[in-house]
């Protein structure tokens, strides 16, 4: 996640003269920018599905001990980083709104060759009745025609995560 990094020393990801969309709607669930009007749904959903979550992310990700004042804190940097066009961080919920299926990202590459990294994670019960690979066909199409990226990074689908750690980093600035 790029809630530890200050928002300050990253660069935009979208030019000014892009207009990023803020919703994306199909049959069976919406996106919507991740923030601090979705903090509750978004820690019901992750804390429900902590062992699911960190094994498909190969990460330590999230904690048994997050608590909502640490929620709290990461979506108002969620929302700092959107509103700084810095990455773009969607809720993925049902079309009611009123339970968080998972979240979708797009973040700037750290790695040569890539714009932007896209991944996301589903809710263990999402996951079992085969939602994350509908998900990733329909977000796949989404980011190629409504985007302005021209180098996916798809970690974890197009690119094993041993392959992507393996990739020359992009030198700093």
């Amino acid at each position: 996640m790029l809630a530890c990094l200050p928002v300050a020393a990253l660069a935009q990801l979208v030019p000014n003269s892009f207009e990023p969309p803020k919703t994306y709607v199909a049959k069976t669930y919406k996106l919507v920018p991740l923030g601090p009007s979705v903090a509750e749904l978004d820690y019901q959903a992750y804390m429900s599905s902590i062992d699911h979550i960190r094994k498909s992310q190969g990460g330590n990700w999230p904690s048994p001990g997050l608590t909502m004042q640490d929620q709290a804190k990461d979506m108002a940097s969620e929302k700092a980083q959107w509103d700084g066009r810095l990455s773009f961080p969607f809720a993925i919920l049902t079309p009611d709104g009123t339970k968080e299926l998972g979240c979708f990202y797009l973040r700037p590459s750290p790695k040569q060759g890539y714009d932007v990294v896209a991944t996301m994670w589903t809710i263990q019960e999402q996951f079992d009745q085969g939602f994350e690979d509908q998900l990733y066909k329909d977000m796949k199409a989404w980011v190629a025609t409504a985007w302005p990226f021209k180098n996916v990074a798809w970690v974890g689908r197009d690119i094993s995560r041993d392959t992507w750690r393996s990739l020359p980093a992009k030198p700093k600035p």
